[in-house]
């Protein structure tokens, strides 16, 4: 849920104006957060959310928000349709060793690119107008981080040190991959909202694949 807040915030942050539409490819239980804390942060936006076609996990996707009117769902095919439909493009994919979308003319101006787990778009890297981190030691060795055309973390954006969109053409990426600052934040908020009415909770192994 840390994961998904995070990605939430970064794409409410750095997000154009007039956005429409959500892509998402990676539909486990990160993108399962990330949407709820959307959905749940932004109630008076109807959120146009197009999910990449993968087995029956978009079927499952939708079943989870059934209960929410501020959601409509599409479907694409293929990962280009997605993209080239989109507004926000959210990753969260486990992994990959090749390029999410190697036809870069598919990326529209003011787009927002959200790689979660930060794999896949290096063809963007060399691009894209602005590139934000949670933090630098995290990306300061990917392949093309010295050709960044301007970089900042994320944390400075939020304390006004630097700025984040500054139109709506920028196309953005924003490598949000956690760090432990996020988790000390969010137990500390969970404590002071349960300390005094929790009751004792048995810790177990999740077993199912779908928990959020």
């Amino acid at each position: 849920m840390r994961t998904g807040a995070v990605a939430s915030l970064a794409t409410k942050t750095f997000k154009k104006r007039n956005t429409e539409k959500y892509g998402f490819v990676g539909l486990g239980n990160t993108a399962r957060a990330t949407l709820l804390c959307l959905l749940e942060t932004e109630p008076d936006i109807i959120h146009k959310v197009i999910l990449l076609q993968y087995k029956n996990q978009s079927d499952l996707f939708i079943e989870r928000f059934r209960e929410y009117s501020n959601v409509v769902f599409m479907v694409a095919d293929s990962i280009e349709e997605m993209v080239a439909s989109s507004d926000v493009i959210i990753s969260c994919i486990t992994e990959t060793e090749s390029l999410v979308c190697p036809d870069t003319d598919l990326f529209k101006k003011g787009c927002l690119v959200v790689p979660v787990h930060t794999r896949g778009f290096q063809n963007c890297d060399l691009f894209f107008d602005k590139v934000f981190a949670d933090d630098t030691e995290h990306v300061k060795n990917f392949k093309y981080f010295d050709k960044f055309n301007k970089f900042a973390e994320f944390g400075d954006v939020l304390c006004g040190k630097c700025r984040g969109r500054e139109s709506e053409d920028e196309r953005i990426l924003s490598y949000n991959v956690g760090l432990g600052l996020h988790d000390v934040f969010f137990a500390i908020k969970i404590y002071q909202l349960l300390k005094d009415s929790a009751e004792d909770v048995l810790v177990e192994h999740e077993q199912k694949k779908y928990w959020v």
